[in-house]
Order: structure tokens, then C-alpha cells, then sequence
């Protein structure tokens, strides 16, 4: 994007909203450094799985905002998506769940395709159907890829197109312009309405999918203990979907759990039941396009 600003489009352009501060961060910049916004499109892709502050989010920023924002669901047809809205958005991993029975294995720090199949490639199906990401109609899009994310930056850059992708540019307008976590922080705190979950050190721990097997394991445990004794245990679907894919006994070794190098979501809630600190050492959570 060749402008003093970038946050100016420069012909059709998504903004990848990801339902988190950083991203509502930047469409907000976008909004204020644009008068003509006829080309570009708002697309939040809903895993099901995201925390219902999240999608009480996303709400807002489009009523607050006055901008729509299309809601996009996978769906194994052969659109491949469902439009919805805040009203009909899945809430108990159905999405993700189809996905996983589609492909009889679950998504690995190794093989994210739950990243790829729920988000980006429902979102440059949608824009297809628009006439959009295509060779006569190529987008820009932008993804809020901050300045204090240099790895994720780097990947970005040099990440090969797919056929999904080939004909959109990714766009970090965040890094372009040097905007860290802290300018988030600042300008979220100045704000009349927030993303009501809690952030540490910036991260807004239970953000995107609520257990996420990217995230650390005390980050996950965490969420998974602060959960006893609710009636609808987080962990329980994450539990359910290793043991279901197990229990058909056509998938062993990585494809039968989301995770070898920590214990199972089963194991963890049990652990939770009787005590805490099941993870003495900190570990980091693995950088996922999904976004804050």
C-alpha cells in the first residue's frame, strides 16, 4: 500500500477482524483514516469456540461503529461457509467439531489446519462468492499483526501463497505504523466499551478459541481449573473431541490428540478437581493467526 498512512485502502481491502483488542484496534484506525470505505469488507470467522465475551464484542464494535461486519461459520458443504450473525453464531464448537469429523484427526502444533480450514479459507471462499481474491479482482488484506510481534511479522512476510491466498496481499498496517501493545492498552482505556476479558502483560489470555491447544499449558490449565464445579466445563468439549477421535480407532499417534508434549484435556480436568498448580514452570503460548 503506497500512502502516507497505512491505514488508507488502496483498492479492495478486507480487515481480518479477529474479535480481539489489537484488531478492533486497527479497524477503528481504518474507519478514522478513510472517507470512502465502498471497498473494503469486515469478516470475523467464528470457531465456535470463541468466548462469549468475544462475539459480545464484535457486536459492539459494529453497532458503536456503525460499520457491518460479516459474521463466517465452516460448514462441510459444498459452499464450504455459512454466513451468520451474533444471534445464530455457534457457541459450543459446532463449526470446529464438523471440521474435525471431516478430516478424522485433531489439529497439532504441527498440522494447525483448524487456523486455516475455520478462518482463512472460509473467508477467501466468502470473498469468491463476492467476486473478490480472485486474478481479475485481487484484495488487499489486512491483519492486526502488531509492531512488538516481530517473529510473527517475519512469517507473515515470507509466508508462500496458497490457493486460497494467491490473490490477496497481507497487509500489517499495525507494524507498518509502529503500534505496540501499549497504544492498544492506551487507546482501549480512553474507550466508553472494551473486550470485557482480562489481559496479562497484554495478552488476553482466554482470547480466540477458549483452550486453544497453542496456548501455553498453564495458560490452559488455568482456564480449566478456574472452571470447576460449572456446569459447562470449557474442557469438556476439547476432552471429548480427543477421546471421540480416539474411541473410532482409525487415527492413532498425532492425529489423536492436540497435544503429546503435555497431558490431556481429560487428565487436566481431573487434575483440576483436587488440586491447582498442576504446571510449575511457565511456558509460551505458539503465535497463531487467529490474532488478539
Amino acid at each position: 500500500m503506497h500512502s502516507s498512512s497505512p491505514y488508507k485502502l488502496s483498492g479492495p481491502t478486507v480487515v481480518s477482524f479477529s474479535g480481539g483488542r489489537t484488531s478492533a484496534y486497527m479497524l477503528r484506525q481504518v474507519l478514522d483514516s478513510n472517507t470512502d470505505l465502498d471497498d473494503m469488507v469486515i469478516t470475523f470467522a467464528n470457531t465456535g469456540k470463541e468466548h462469549p465475551a468475544t462475539l459480545d464484542f464484535v457486536r459492539e464494535c459494529a453497532e458503536r461503529w456503525a460499520v457491518p461486519i460479516v459474521w463466517l461459520e465452516f460448514r462441510d458443504d459444498d459452499t464450504g461457509f455459512a454466513v451468520v450473525d451474533y444471534a445464530t453464531a455457534s457457541r459450543q464448537g459446532e463449526p470446529f467439531e464438523a471440521l474435525i469429523r471431516k478430516r478424522k484427526y485433531l489439529p497439532n502444533p504441527v498440522t494447525r489446519f483448524c487456523t486455516i480450514d475455520l478462518k482463512i479459507r472460509i473467508i477467501h471462499k466468502y470473498l469468491r462468492s463476492l467476486g473478490l481474491s480472485t486474478e481479475e479482482a485481487p484484495v488487499d488484506m489486512m491483519t492486526g499483526i502488531r509492531a512488538d510481534e516481530p517473529r510473527r511479522v517475519v512469517k507473515i512476510r515470507n509466508r508462500k501463497s496458497t490457493s486460497e491466498s494467491k490473490w490477496a496481499k497481507m497487509v500489517m498496517p499495525l507494524a507498518d505504523a509502529g503500534v505496540g501493545v501499549q497504544d492498544v492498552t492506551d487507546f482501549w482505556a480512553s474507550q466508553p466499551f472494551d473486550l470485557m476479558l482480562s489481559t496479562i502483560n497484554g495478552r488476553t489470555l482466554e482470547g480466540n478459541c477458549d483452550l486453544c491447544f497453542l496456548k501455553g499449558a498453564k495458560q490452559v490449565y488455568s482456564i480449566i481449573a478456574s472452571d470447576c464445579g460449572q456446569p459447562m466445563r470449557k474442557g469438556d468439549w476439547w476432552a471429548r473431541q480427543e477421546r471421540e477421535v480416539v474411541s473410532t480407532g482409525e487415527f492413532t499417534g498425532d492425529g489423536a490428540r492436540f497435544r503429546f508434549d503435555r497431558p490431556s484435556y481429560q487428565q487436566m480436568l481431573d487434575y483440576a478437581d483436587t488440586q491447582f498448580d498442576m504446571f510449575a514452570d511457565h511456558d509460551e503460548a505458539i503465535a497463531c493467526f487467529c490474532g488478539d
